[in-house]
């Protein structure tokens, strides 16, 4: 489709973790004549391969990708860098395109784009710090335990295996003595494009045997020596992830390699149930069952009218 609108549209492709977002994205692009943009926070990083399932070369010459591997995990990159960037390109792209695709399952990263950044209150320096001698001192657990007593509706959202993620939350709750979760979903921004969200819908079943395949599969091609060959720079903010923390830990000698890979598979699966909680939580989804491409190209075309 060459001939576009006069109105700018973005196609949010969303879904759980493996439910086929990357192949549908592909599909829409060609079919619209488009380009596709990542809103997933770990496919950014180039050392990165194989934990984060990104686009093969194949994929990404079918059609034209932005953000992906397009930084180092040395790097320090926020929601609030992406934000800037992706307005900047997305305001470029727009002069030839009416329509651009955005695809990932980060949640934090689709709002910022689509809605802007939410505000939250300054945290003292004192009580940063003692979050973070809490995470040394008593592990992710105490994170976990803490901010599921203290906001569980933050909880049921977050990655609960990201320890930053978790200390921002508790430390602004510590400061502002309210849920982390009252200072999020704030008025939207004005946008030059209007957002238009589709939803891959898997049984639940279905989409738990192929994350198990896929956690196969990563282990087949190599996870545990990528996540062996990150280990040196275990420390670093875009390792705080499935895939990699399990590893770490086993290298570590905290479990056996067993362990660490049904951790993966257990992690991976609760990620995917809090990416549902989101997009019920947002109700603006436009649910699509898997490979209905013909289905989603109908609908986005009469919300283009």
């Amino acid at each position: 489709m060459s001939n576009f609108p006069t109105r700018k549209f973005l196609l949010v492709i969303g879904g759980p973790t493996a439910s086929g977002k990357t192949a549908l994205a592909i599909q829409l692009a060609q079919y619209f004549d488009s380009e596709i943009l990542s809103a997933d926070s770990r496919q950014f990083y180039r050392e990165m391969k194989i934990g984060t399932a990104k686009p093969s070369a194949e994929e990404l010459a079918q059609a034209p990708h932005h953000f992906v591997n397009s930084l180092s995990i040395t790097q320090n990159y926020s929601v609030g860098d992406y934000e800037r960037e992706a307005l900047t390109l997305l305001d470029k792209l727009y002069q030839k395109h009416g329509i651009l695709i955005l695809t990932g399952g980060a949640g934090l990263f689709v709002n910022a784009l689509c809605r802007g950044l939410d505000e939250f209150p300054e945290v003292p320096t004192a009580i940063k710090e003692q979050v973070e001698l809490d995470f040394q001192e008593k592990g992710l657990a105490f994170l976990q335990h803490e901010l599921q007593n203290q906001d569980p509706d933050y909880y049921a959202q977050v990655d609960i295996q990201n320890p930053h993620r978790l200390m921002r939350a508790l430390a602004v709750i510590r400061a502002s003595g309210q849920a982390f979760s009252t200072f999020r979903n704030q008025a939207m921004e004005p946008r030059f494009f209007t957002p238009i969200h589709v939803w891959i819908n898997w049984e639940r079943e279905l989409l738990y045997k192929r994350i198990n395949q896929r956690v196969d599969l990563m282990l087949a091609q190599g996870l545990e020596q990528e996540a062996l060959s990150l280990y040196p720079q275990k420390h670093l903010t875009a390792l705080q992830t499935v895939g990699y923390q399990e590893f770490f830990d086993h290298f570590d000698g905290k479990i056996s390699r067993e362990e660490a890979i049904e951790l993966i598979k257990r992690n991976s699966r609760r990620y995917a149930k809090r990416q549902g909680t989101w997009m019920r939580r947002d109700g603006f989804w436009h649910e699509t069952q898997p490979g209905d491409f013909e289905g989603v190209s109908d609908w986005v075309k009469r919300q283009m009218k």
